[in-house]
């Protein structure tokens, strides 16, 4: 063998050994299993942290929700902005008022004030006013350029 072969022999092994562990690697680090258990989210103060100022709760990981932008919406009772529906950029609903029902893969769940919702990419989701006064929520979302 000579020179070049040895280095070319050489380059395949370790090309061929980096594409076995960037595919081990990916098996580790697989994306959470999104169920409407794990994507809605109500505040427990007892489950918060204290600070010097008062208290942190995290509503969503960073490694289970990515970042985004913040919107208010309020809706009247009985009505909701549009049907269920699915869409790339995934979503994070916080319930400031009101009572919400949230709809996430064929099921459904009713929670009120303090309260969040996560909605991941492409996945049939809805949120409707089931109370009788103004559902006012905050919509936490990344928009795809």
């Amino acid at each position: 063998m000579n020179a070049l072969t040895t280095i070319k022999t050489t380059f395949a092994i370790l090309f061929f050994q980096q594409i076995a562990f960037a595919q081990e690697t990916k098996k580790e680090t697989a994306a959470p299993q999104y169920t409407i258990e794990n994507c809605v989210n109500h505040f427990e103060i007892d489950k918060a942290t204290k600070t010097k100022v008062g208290y942190q709760y995290w509503f969503g990981d960073k490694n289970f929700t990515q970042e985004n932008t913040l919107k208010m919406s309020i809706v009247e009772p009985g009505k909701s902005t549009h049907a269920p529906h699915r869409h790339v950029e995934e979503e994070f609903f916080y319930i400031l008022e009101g009572t919400a029902e949230f709809y996430l893969d064929g099921k459904t769940k009713i929670a009120g004030p303090n309260t969040s919702f996560y909605c991941p990419s492409n996945m049939e989701h809805g949120i409707k006013n089931v109370g009788n006064t103004d559902l006012k929520y905050l919509v936490i979302k990344k928009y795809l350029r």
